[in-house]
């Protein structure tokens, strides 16, 4: 895991440590309430740079899906905005209309 995102998960596990329940269950409502849209910020952070791997020349999306340690499917996916399962991305004939 990356020291940027170990600084995350690090930050979450000290609000659970929060001493005062209150406080605790304060601090920890914040960062629900926020994790939607942090988590739309996200996914078009990490799609931004996809994009810019993908633009590299000789790049492909097998070359990034190894680069990245995820199949080349995904980094398409990741491309296309898909996330989560398949069963809610359109059907091959929606898209062809």
């Amino acid at each position: 895991m990356s020291e940027e995102a170990q600084r995350v998960f690090d930050a979450i596990e000290a609000l659970k440590e929060i001493a005062d329940p209150t406080e605790r269950a304060r601090a920890l409502g914040e960062v629900l309430k926020a994790i939607p849209s942090q988590n739309k910020a996200l996914k078009e952070a990490r799609q931004a740079a996809v994009g810019e791997l993908l633009n590299r020349p000789g790049a492909s999306l097998r070359s990034v899906g190894a680069e990245l340690g995820i199949g080349y499917s995904t980094v398409q996916d990741i491309m296309k905005g898909y996330s989560g399962s398949g069963s809610r991305r359109p059907k091959k004939k929606d898209t062809e209309a």
